[in-house]
């Protein structure tokens, strides 16, 4: 089903876009794999035959760029998979107002104009997957992150809207709302709230990571990869401006 696909994934230098990555090139996808960090990129593509574009998605040209790359090389784009993001912890009255600006850009901004870069190609062949990463925080809110929180409820918005208007094209778009996934960003996490509330990290997983899921265990990336990989067949094909969640049933409540 995905063999041949040219796919787009960003953040694919790690964690959950590395994963997703991965499925797509075991897929034996075509896959180009967008990332600010180079030297990651080189040594996983070497290691999967894909290919990468370094760029800096907080950027409009870097955006166009990593679209062109795919369509210079394989034609267009078949799959585009957002994923890149930061996360940044601070009061709403301390947090920097750059740091507000670089992260809606990163995370809100880039997926749109990657969207609407691919959807020309996507809307030509009658066939098109969007998929947001976007997490449990595109849902409900947590104190001190103010910039995640906006950028993932405006990318929620985001995916409704472009699957209204991809539906008559063969275009579904969707989110993925995970809960906390075992990454390198969550393991600094990890590290710094233990600092912070002066417990052990296994207790800030416990205790502040799980404590509103039922199902008490961090997600893996490979698991986000695997609903990722569903949502491009055809037998998803129905589902369309859905925000999934892979939450161990925090949002249940």
């Amino acid at each position: 089903m995905l063999k041949d696909k040219v796919c787009i994934v960003t953040g694919a230098a790690s964690g959950i876009g590395l994963a997703i990555a991965e499925m797509f090139a075991a897929e034996q996808a075509k896959v180009v794999m967008v990332d600010i960090n180079e030297a990651q990129l080189k040594e996983h593509c070497a290691r999967l035959g894909s290919s990468y574009v370094v760029a800096d998605l907080s950027k409009r040209l870097d955006c166009k760029n990593a679209v062109d790359f795919a369509a210079k090389t394989y034609g267009g784009v078949d799959i585009l998979v957002n994923v890149a993001g930061i996360q940044t912890v601070s009061p709403i009255e301390d947090f920097p107002e750059d740091k507000w600006d670089f992260m809606i850009n990163l995370m809100l901004t880039a997926p749109f104009l990657l969207t609407r870069y691919s959807w020309p190609f996507m809307k030509e062949k009658k066939w098109g997957r969007v998929i947001n990463l976007n997490s449990i925080h595109g849902l409900v809110a947590s104190e001190f992150k103010s910039a995640y929180v906006s950028a993932k409820h405006g990318l929620a918005g985001l995916t409704k809207t472009a699957a209204l208007e991809g539906g008559a094209y063969g275009i579904t778009v969707n989110s993925i709302c995970p809960s906390y996934v075992k990454t390198p960003l969550v393991d600094k996490q990890i590290s710094a709230q233990a600092i912070n509330h002066g417990i052990s990290e296994a207790e800030v997983v416990e205790k502040i990571m799980l404590a509103k899921a039922a199902v008490k265990k961090l997600l893996k990336p490979e698991e986000v990869a695997n609903v990722v990989k569903f949502l491009c067949t055809d037998e998803a094909g129905m589902i369309t401006g859905s925000t999934m969640t892979i939450d161990g049933g925090w949002t249940a409540a």
